[in-house]
C-alpha cells in the first residue's frame, strides 16, 4: 500500500557526488571533468588536514621516538556539508576569476577550459 506523498530520498553528500562524477569523467576521457574533480576532491582532502602535534619536550632520543604503524598519526577533520559546499563554490570562483585574467590577456583557449571547468563543478552544486 502506498501513500499519497512522494517522498525521494535525501541528495547525496557533495564529496560523494564527486568522487562518483570522477570514474565516469575518466572512461569518457572528458580530461576537463577530471581536472575539475581531481583538483576540487584534493581541496577537500586538504582542508580535513591537520597538523601533527609537536614533539614532546626532549624527544629527539631514539628511545623516545614513536615507532610503529600509525604512531604519529592524528585524526583529520571532518568537514560539514555546508564547509565542503562552500569550498566547492570558491573553487568554481577562482577558475572564473583567472578565465577572465586569461581572457583579458588575449588566451581565450585556456579561459574556455577553466569555464568548462568551473561548469562541471557548478553542475554538483545544483
Amino acid at each position: 500500500m502506498t501513500s499519497g506523498t512522494d517522498v525521494s530520498p535525501p541528495p547525496s553528500p557533495l564529496r560523494q557526488r564527486l568522487r562518483a562524477a570522477l570514474p565516469e569523467a575518466l572512461r569518457a576521457g572528458d580530461r576537463d571533468a577530471v581536472a575539475a574533480l581531481r583538483s576540487a576532491l584534493a581541496a577537500i582532502d586538504n582542508a580535513e588536514s591537520v597538523d601533527a602535534p609537536p614533539p614532546a619536550p626532549g624527544s629527539l632520543a631514539v628511545e623516545r621516538t614513536p615507532v610503529g604503524a600509525g604512531a604519529t598519526e592524528v585524526a583529520r577533520r571532518e568537514l560539514t556539508e555546508a564547509q565542503v559546499e562552500r569550498l566547492v563554490r570558491t573553487e568554481v570562483a577562482e577558475r572564473e576569476a583567472v578565465a577572465a585574467e586569461y581572457e583579458r590577456a588575449g588566451r581565450g583557449e585556456r579561459a574556455a577550459r577553466l569555464r568548462r571547468e568551473a561548469a562541471v563543478l557548478a553542475a554538483h552544486l545544483s
